[in-house]
């Protein structure tokens, strides 16, 4: 006997209301789990999205060109001279903004305390567009361009010279002659970084006056910042081509412990995504087994009365996806709706200590993806239907005459 499709699924969908309390459990697994993996996929995104943030942001930008060794001996003799109305030879809808710097290593005094650190000259407008001193708050003054000869430092750098706003300091560097070259400078500025690693690093001033300072007309380094980081690999390719003497470099390359964390992110997502959909195989399997058994006379009903293998097989599999599809819309939505509930983000300031180790942000903002959504739909009905196979065998065994005896 051979069954119309539709008449496949009404059976299937009477049969799912025969036994409201088992499947309503099974219901409520699918969605717990569906809607817990949808959350964590996005507390986890929205991590990725702050190291990127970051690594991106601590003046790297997606793309970078430097001069060969720079990166081993990052000194003013490492460096090299662009147009002055040079442009990336980038698409430019592509491009958020770039830069170029003079960066090189300092030692920064004031009047009781001495650190090393480094000192960037920048062009402050472009700097804004493409680095994390356009997000930072900053106490006081911000540099009014490039030629200004006034220094902006960071919080916790000024609580380690115990010096303040407006007061001088003296930096000490190499000029391109391989001499010492010391200069004083006035505070215009304190900046208000993530973490205290950054304010205790970077130095910064305006580019025209550390090149005056060096003795040089040279640059140390040219950052790209993209619209998104999916055109990094593009436009490395493109500035390499412009820059074939030079080196053009990822974030990835130049922060490797920022994209090894990156990396393991993706990991940690696919394994608790895997945990979770091989323990609710397992539910659905012995659920449907449950339910196989406890219709082995109705099953062994229909095979007498002419329905073939294939069709009961059907039957079950088409149950299993109708549940698992129904669990599958609740699950996406009670975790879009949970990660809608975190939209300003989680409060993590009481371990700010910590979360910084792992180079995370004291307020973490899940971020949500259309792709992890589709991914979680599709995963989930494979294994589904995967798990659904074993019991609808199981039903195709049941002998005729053994199950009307029961």
């Amino acid at each position: 006997m051979t069954l119309p499709f539709t008449l496949l699924v009404q059976l299937s969908w009477r049969n799912l209301w025969r036994h409201r309390r088992r499947n309503g459990m099974l219901l409520a697994a699918i969605l717990v789990a569906v809607g817990t993996v949808v959350f964590a996929n996005a507390v986890i995104r929205g991590y990725q999205g702050d190291m990127l943030n970051d690594a991106v942001n601590n003046l790297a930008g997606h793309v970078k060109v430097l001069a060969p060794g720079y990166r081993a001996d990052p000194s003013i003799d490492k460096s090299f001279t662009i147009a002055p109305d040079w442009q990336p030879p980038l698409d430019p809808s592509l491009v958020l903004g770039w830069t170029s710097r003079v960066r090189v290593p300092a030692v920064i005094m004031s009047e009781r305390e001495t650190r090393g650190v480094q000192l960037v000259g920048v062009d402050p407008e472009r700097e804004t567009l493409i680095s994390f001193l356009g997000e930072v708050d900053i106490i006081g003054g911000y540099l009014e361009g490039p030629a200004d000869r006034r220094v902006l430092i960071g919080k916790a750098l000024a609580e380690q010279l115990d010096t303040r706003l407006g007061r001088r300091i003296v930096m000490i560097t190499q000029g391109s002659d391989g001499l010492n070259r010391e200069a004083g400078f006035r505070i215009v500025g304190l900046y208000d970084g993530e973490g205290t690693g950054v304010e205790k690093v970077f130095v910064f001033t305006g580019r025209e006056t550390l090149q005056a300072l060096l003795d040089t007309t040279a640059i140390t380094e040219i950052s790209v910042r993209l619209i998104a980081d999916e055109y990094g690999a593009l436009a490395g390719r493109q500035l390499a081509a412009s820059f074939s003497d030079l080196e053009v470099m990822g974030w990835r390359e130049l922060q490797p412990q920022i994209a090894a964390m990156f990396a393991f992110a993706d990991a940690a997502i696919f394994i608790w995504f895997t945990i979770m959909m091989i323990a609710l195989g397992f539910g659905l399997i012995n659920t449907l087994v449950t339910a196989v058994l406890e219709r082995t006379r109705e099953l062994g009903m229909l095979r007498a009365l002419g329905m073939r293998p294939r069709a009961v097989v059907a039957q079950v599999v088409i149950e299993s996806v109708l549940i698992i599809g129904v669990g599958l819309v609740l699950g996406l939505a009670v975790g879009v709706w949970l990660v809608s509930l975190l939209d300003e983000g989680i409060d993590l300031g009481r371990w700010a200590a910590g979360v910084e180790m792992f180079g995370m942000r004291t307020v973490l903002v899940p971020r949500l993806l259309v792709a992890d959504l589709v991914l979680v739909a599709i995963m989930t009905m494979i294994f589904g239907l995967i798990a659904s196979f074993y019991p609808a065998l199981r039903a195709v065994r049941i002998k005729p005459l053994e199950a009307m005896r029961r």
